[in-house]
């Protein structure tokens, strides 16, 4: 007996799920479906990336469906186009033997009248994204006043992402739902208050530690400076010939700009950020998930909802100020039980961030040396090697060849063939890396007293107020309020701006505003980018701020109502 019908699933359900070759549901599945079966109203499942989600809420919705009413009885909103064809495609495939069921995807960059169309027809589950699913409903082009169930999958993301409001929006357009399924990778407060305000004694659902890493991915980094960060990035992806990978950076520039140096290189990889169509987007993830493209880079936004099988490694080319966009950066690899590895490159100053996303989800990290130029040439050697020695033959009339090339070869050894070989394959290798550098940071005595100063991730106030020298602070009436997180706004500032990391200090964010260090040279040149722009219908005001970084409390008695009469 196939163990998902011991779960209270039905024939038909149960017949697809075989056919698919799944006989053991994951834990997440395990703990879930009786529970949604059963009846329970309010439900918070909390899982990491890559563990069965989907299953876990589509399997009961699918049955508890009643297929003779044509109109949406269940919503599952989740935050990207991806994840939404993703669930859709997941979802038909389940439901193969459920004669009369139907679902539609709903989402940006395609035709809405095409949507608008097949909605019309009569479909018991609508999977949407945010932000089309808010269009149709002010178009009245979709009724969700008979919805029962609604589902937010990925939640955490969807409230990284600024989607607070249009999921509140959504919440208050089905009045008559009996249920809401959470789903979600980490708990943050942002998702909490959604169970608050809109559940009822939700049943929640743990599996493994919140905020935990999967069990499966191998932690490393590396530590170095940052003039190197580029040059470390390009020895990991030669130094592990067999990768197929994500490479994660903070703002589109940067995503671009090594793609582009990369692909000059010769590797097999394109960008994936903002500033792409949604034709080009599809092509590029086309190209990735049929394996053309060896390597995807991307910004975390971008990234958002991918789901690709099979991945080896995720590669942080900077870590996330935000230490929880890790876990859904991680969460890309070691996939349905396979293992993987998430690779950080560093900078020895934040080995403090380390310390803290190991607390974070309870994973040790291991810190690895960077490869040196022979240490390469020999991985990528071998990896050759077993290529040569277990390349298909027989398909192809090689033997036809066979008198021409012995004759061809007959006065060189077997030793010295194998030797020109090489020098084909590897003369460019050989060349980059003879006299490759040592671009290992060995730690001097300063940076081993900066990090004596760090106590429970927490830099030294102290060795924190030096840096304050060469900074202009700024002040931008932009906030969490405005949907963005440090990560997001990071990335944002840098793109208007077309300036680098580098040039940043502290960022200190609060609801209604920030304050952001950048250093004198560049300050004028970033307000000069921002000052005057609208977001969501805002105009941004960006100025220089008086004085250093103060106390909250001093802020709100100093300029906390100045900054409100400036609104």
């Amino acid at each position: 007996m196939n163990a998902f019908e011991s779960l209270g699933l039905n024939e038909s359900i149960v017949k697809s799920i075989t056919e698919l070759g799944f006989t053991s549901p994951t834990p997440i599945q395990e703990k879930a479906i009786p529970v949604l079966l059963s009846g329970t109203k309010d439900f918070v499942g909390l899982a990491q990336t890559g563990t069965g989600k989907t299953a876990a809420f589509g399997l009961p919705l699918l049955q508890l469906i009643q297929v003779s009413d044509k109109f949406p009885q269940a919503l599952i909103i989740c935050p990207t186009r991806e994840l939404c064809l993703q669930i859709t495609n997941d979802l038909s495939t389940f439901s193969k033997h459920i004669r009369g069921l139907s679902t539609e995807a709903v989402y940006g960059g395609a035709s809405i009248t095409m949507q608008i169309r097949n909605l019309k027809k009569g479909v018991q589950i609508v999977v949407a994204t945010p932000g089309r699913l808010i269009d149709l409903i002010e178009r009245k082009a979709v009724d969700l006043g008979k919805v029962k169930y609604v589902v937010l999958d990925e939640a955490d993301e969807m409230l990284n992402m600024g989607f607070r409001d249009d999921i509140d929006f959504v919440l208050k357009n089905t009045v008559i739902r009996d249920s809401i399924w959470l789903f979600s990778a980490t708990m943050p407060p942002e998702v909490r208050a959604i169970s608050k305000n809109y559940m009822t004694a939700p049943k929640e659902v743990t599996v493994g530690k919140v905020n935990s890493g999967n069990v499966n991915i191998d932690h490393q980094y590396f530590i170095t400076q940052a003039q190197y960060r580029y040059e470390t990035l390009k020895r990991l992806i030669d130094f592990n010939p067999g990768m197929y990978g994500i490479i994660f950076t903070r703002t589109k520039a940067d995503a671009q700009e090594i793609a582009e140096k990369l692909a000059k290189s010769g590797y097999d990889i394109e960008a994936l950020h903002g500033d792409l169509t949604q034709q080009q987007r599809d092509k590029v993830m086309g190209r990735f998930r049929s394996k053309s493209l060896q390597l995807l880079i991307a910004t975390d936004v971008a990234a958002r909802g991918i789901d690709v099988d099979g991945i080896t490694h995720v590669i942080n080319y900077e870590l996330p100020d935000d230490l929880e966009v890790y876990t859904h950066r991680s969460g890309r690899t070691a996939r349905a039980g396979k293992s993987g590895i998430c690779v950080s490159i560093c900078h020895s100053r934040e080995q403090y961030k380390i310390k803290s996303l190991e607390r974070l989800i309870n994973k040790q990290f291991h810190k690895l040396d960077i490869p040196s130029g022979k240490e390469v040439c020999r991985k990528q050697f071998f990896h050759f090697m077993d290529k040569l020695n277990t390349a298909d033959i027989s398909n192809g009339e090689y033997e036809t060849y066979l008198p021409d090339l012995m004759k061809k070869f007959e006065t060189v050894s077997k030793e010295e063939v194998l030797q020109r070989v090489a020098a084909l394959e590897f003369n460019h290798f050989l060349k980059y890396y003879e006299n490759a550098d040592d671009l290992n940071t060995r730690e001097s005595s300063k940076f081993a007293q900066n990090d004596n100063r760090m106590q429970g991730g927490r830099r030294d106030r102290g060795s924190f107020n030096r840096r304050d020298n060469g900074y202009t602070r700024l002040f931008i009436n932009v906030g969490t309020k405005d949907g963005f997180y440090k990560a997001s706004f990071l990335q944002f500032i840098l793109d208007e701006s077309n300036l680098k990391k580098d040039v940043l200090g502290k960022i200190d964010m609060r609801e209604m505003n920030t304050w952001v260090e950048v250093d004198n040279a560049n300050a004028g040149r970033m307000i000069k980018s921002l000052d005057g722009k609208r977001h969501n219908n805002r105009t941004i005001r960006m100025n220089e701020a008086d004085g250093g970084f103060k106390k909250p409390s001093d802020e709100r008695r100093s300029t906390g109502n100045r900054e409100k009469r400036r609104f």
